[in-house]
């Protein structure tokens, strides 16, 4: 059995990123939609994330409400300076994982899902780690490992 201070701290650490995933989800979204100076609309995230717009309205509010946009009648959604923070430690952080999923073998498209979900979950030591593996040649080793058979 882990020790109880070390499985506490795991399940605040899990708990704290179940909070923050949708709210990195939407302002990554927010980005991508905005980009090239593009104008960002509900019904365009709804579409996106397969949601209700007053899902997307209720989220906003929350995003705005935490400084991470700001929503102009008429004019879409932006985000704020820390929005677009944000956005940018989310979209590498996916980038890395993506990337290491990638260097294992897995291919393009299941790594695009799968890293997904993992960039809100990963910790940061872990992340530096798939970063340095990834730097040391995690992916040619792997295509240059002989398989070996299983049993």
């Amino acid at each position: 059995m882990p020790d109880p201070r070390s499985q506490s701290e795991g399940f605040r650490a899990n708990r704290a990123a179940r909070r923050n995933v949708l709210v990195e989800d939407y302002v990554e979204l927010i980005s991508d939609l905005g980009a090239d100076g593009r104008r960002v609309r509900q019904i365009d995230m709804a579409g996106q994330l397969g949601v209700s717009q007053p899902t997307v309205a209720k989220m906003l509010g929350r995003l705005s409400a935490e400084g991470l946009v700001v929503q102009n009648p008429y004019c879409g959604v932006a985000l704020t300076d820390a929005g677009r923070t944000l956005a940018a430690e989310t979209r590498a952080r996916h980038r890395v994982v993506e990337a290491f999923l990638m260097a294992l073998g897995v291919d393009r498209a299941q790594a695009l899902i799968d890293a997904e979900g993992i960039e809100h979950y990963v910790g940061e030591a872990t992340l530096a780690a798939f970063q340095r593996a990834l730097d040391r040649g995690l992916g040619a080793f792997m295509r240059d490992a002989p398989l070996r058979a299983t049993r």
